[in-house]
């Protein structure tokens, strides 16, 4: 994750603040409520790429006496799993 996890509640927060002071929705809701929720969505996204990593990790982990027999490179195995996932899912990292 690249956004530091002490920023999201700002974050999230200025996103609220500046929607409703806009008037691009109207809120039937309580204001606390939508900064949680849009808390909640920012994590979500923001660790994607962290999310994928483990996955990536515990694939190769299930080929390791593979990846050693044939001496491949384990960090570009990574990367290639990693791309491959990415274009599978349409993912934005």
């Amino acid at each position: 994750m690249r956004v530091p996890k002490s920023w999201v509640p700002l974050l999230a927060k200025k996103i609220v603040d500046s929607i409703l002071s806009k008037n691009l929705v109207s809120a039937t809701v309580p204001r606390e409520k939508l900064v949680a929720e849009a808390e909640e969505i920012l994590m979500y996204e923001l660790t994607v790429e962290d999310r994928l990593n483990e996955e990536v990790r515990e694939m190769l982990k299930a080929h390791a006496s593979e990846i050693e027999k044939g001496r491949l490179d384990y960090r570009k195995l990574f990367e290639l799993t990693k791309q491959k996932l990415v274009k599978e899912r349409n993912l934005v990292l």
